[in-house]
């Protein structure tokens, strides 16, 4: 049975919910192995070396393990490695991104992927989804150390450019409930 992501955002959203997912807390996304190699396929690259990036744009795939990120675009931040080799740094996603594990699908319109931080934040009418269960709200921050998630409703980027999630920018969900004979 697959680890519920959604228990640690629901613990303060209502009592009442708890019944709803099961009591453990962390993600399927909390094991995965973020040493992977990291493929991208798109239909179009631009490689800026001077600025240690790369661009795709059309159809964006990222695979890392068990994780996918697609996008229509995303830009690659890189540095050169001791071995001559390439090591990516952070992926910066726009146009409908969606990422997804084997038990979660989180999207937004915007994402970052912190390779180093093992951090994972996706803003503009996020919504995350696990077995029946959907939260929407303005922006996710997934941490892939210690598998917790978190969504506000709204979000305010460091140009002060408000996004929210929802018409009212709250946080809104939907939990199934195990059935139950009466």
């Amino acid at each position: 049975m697959a680890k519920p992501f959604l228990a640690p955002l629901i613990t303060g959203f209502a009592l009442a919910m708890l019944a709803a997912v099961p009591a453990s807390s962390q993600s399927a996304l909390s094991g995965m192995n973020t040493n992977a190699p990291v493929d991208v396929a798109a239909d179009r690259i631009e490689v800026q070396d001077r600025a240690d990036r790369a661009i795709f744009s059309g159809n964006v795939q990222v695979r890392q393990g068990n994780l996918s990120l697609d996008a229509a675009r995303i830009t690659v931040a890189y540095t050169g490695s001791v071995t001559g080799g390439v090591e990516v740094q952070r992926l910066d996603a726009s146009g409908g991104v969606v990422v997804r594990s084997p038990s979660e699908t989180a999207r937004g319109q915007f994402g970052v992927y912190d390779l180093n931080r093992r951090l994972i934040t996706l803003v503009g009418g996020v919504e995350l989804n696990q077995n029946g269960n959907v939260i929407r709200g303005g922006r996710l921050v997934i941490d892939l150390n210690s598998g917790r998630a978190v969504i506000d409703g709204r979000s305010q980027g460091a140009d002060g450019i408000v996004t929210e999630g929802t018409p009212s920018g709250r946080v809104t969900g939907r939990f199934t409930v195990p059935q139950r004979g009466n």
